[in-house]
Formats: C-alpha cells, structure tokens, sequence
C-alpha cells in the first residue's frame, strides 16, 4: 500500500504528484479543500515514504504508468471510495488520464495542470522543443545514478535546476525535505522508473507516432494551463478538446509555471469545487 495523507470530509478528491516532486506539492492546496472534501494526497509508487531500499530489485516496468494507477485504485479501495476526483500534473496527470481511460468508473472528474494528452506529446519530438526533454533521454542511463544518486549535494542540485527552470511563482522551490526523500540511498534511481519503464511524455510519443490517437477521456475534466512553463508552453494546450470529449473549461494562468498545484493553489481548488 502506498503511503498516504487523508484529510477532510465530503467527496474524496485524491491528488496525484509530479516529478521531482512529492506529496508535498500539494501543502498549499490540501488546506483550501480539506472543508469541502475527502483529500488524500498519496506518495506514488517509488516517491518519499512509499519508497522502500527493496524497489531497486523490481524491473522499471513495477513503477510505469499502469502500475502507478493500480496503485491507486487499491488505496482508494482500502479508503471505501466508489469514485473520486483526481488531481493531478505532471505524472500525476498522465496517471490520473490514464486511470479515467482504463476505469472511468472510479473516475467523478480531472482537473489537471499543463495536461499531457497525444497533441502535447507528438509536439514534445519538434525540432524546436524537442532539447526541452533532455533529462528523460539522460534518466535512461546509469549514469543519472552513478552521478545523483545518494548525494545531498548532488540531489539539491539537480532538483533545483528543474524546479528553478520549470516554475514561475517563488513558491516553486526545493524544500529540505525534498531532497531528503530524493537522498536516500535508491530513491532518487527509483523516481527514474517513471522514465524507464516507457511511460513519460518522449517514450509515449514515440510509441504512439503514425497510429491512431487513443480514444478520448470521457469524464468531466477542467485544465488549468501554467503559460510559463517551458516544459509544456501554452501551445502545447492545443488539440486538448480532442483529447478531452467532455472538456469544462481550458484556463490559462499567464504567471504561473509548470508546478500548477503548488504555483496556483487557489485557482486549482476552485477548479476542483466546480466538479464537485
């Protein structure tokens, strides 16, 4: 069972996190909607406290996408939930699509930051954005490892590069405890999973590139767009409608950068009452 935080009353709102994040990109948030419902904001399968030294003997594949939402769908069944709204940026967002997808049932609405959908991938390989997604092409190597892993220094580093270059708002920064969770021996090769096992946004591109889009999300979801961030500018957004059958609303947030949750907490929980 992945580790989580539950607080709250009302209709269960899980929210899922990013790389090189954590639950606590959602600190900001979890307060403005603890009073208007059930939020559980988990460690995804690999992250901070559901990391365990015994990951780094599971093949890449135990922390890919669909793992991820299998984890999931077995908390929301040790919490009792039916269904809930997912939240989610980031890998949070390609799990919680995935889930609304796979298992619409489970699934009351989305409401997702800088949503990664087919049109956002297929423009993450053009020639002129395509050095953006260096870092999922070096996280294939071992010698990502070799070189971060385990090292406080070397961890603080790296994450602040993503977290300087990626957000916007001041609130977009390395915290201790970020690292910490990111500097145990293992952890930050087993956030890498993600990467290796095919599921971020260069390795699905190339999979699905000359075949047919997957069929549409069909529950109700709402978008709230960081136009400051580099890894998906706002041009990306396009095509979302397509992606999306029943889209409530495309809002784009001209200060805000990739970090939606944390960067533009009250913008997200008005969102998330909207669908409630």
């Amino acid at each position: 069972m992945i580790s989580y935080a539950h607080e709250g009353n009302g209709v269960p709102v899980v929210c899922l996190h990013g790389w090189p994040g954590a639950a606590s990109d959602y600190r900001a948030l979890l307060p403005l909607l603890e009073r208007d419902a059930q939020v559980v904001v988990p460690e995804l399968l690999g992250f901070g406290a559901s990391f365990t030294p015994s990951d780094l003997d599971r093949p890449a594949t135990d922390f890919g996408r669909g793992a991820q939402s299998a984890a999931v769908i077995e908390l929301m069944d040790h919490l009792g939930f039916d269904d809930a709204v997912l939240v989610g940026y980031d890998v949070g967002s390609t799990t919680a699509a995935h889930l609304a997808r796979t298992r619409p049932e489970r699934v009351r609405a989305l409401v997702l930051g800088n949503a990664i959908h087919p049109g956002s991938a297929a423009a993450s390989l053009d020639d002129d954005h395509r050095a953006e997604f260096w870092y999922q092409d070096f996280h294939q190597l071992e010698l990502a490892s070799q070189l971060v892993d385990g090292s406080d220094p070397a961890v603080r580093t790296y994450l602040e590069h993503f977290w300087s270059h990626w957000g916007h708002r001041a609130i977009a920064s390395v915290t201790d405890e970020l690292v910490e969770a990111y500097a145990r021996p293992g952890a930050f090769t087993t956030s890498l999973n993600w990467y290796r096992s095919g599921s971020a946004t260069l390795a699905t591109a190339l999979a699905v590139r000359g075949q047919e889009p997957p069929a549409p999300v069909a529950v109700p979801t709402t978008v709230l767009w960081g136009d400051q961030d580099p890894l998906f500018p706002p041009r990306l957004a396009e095509g979302l409608e397509r992606a999306f059958s029943d889209l409530r609303g495309v809002h784009h947030l001209e200060d805000v950068g990739h970090f939606v949750p944390l960067e533009a907490a009250n913008e997200v929980a008005a969102a998330v009452r909207a669908l409630l």
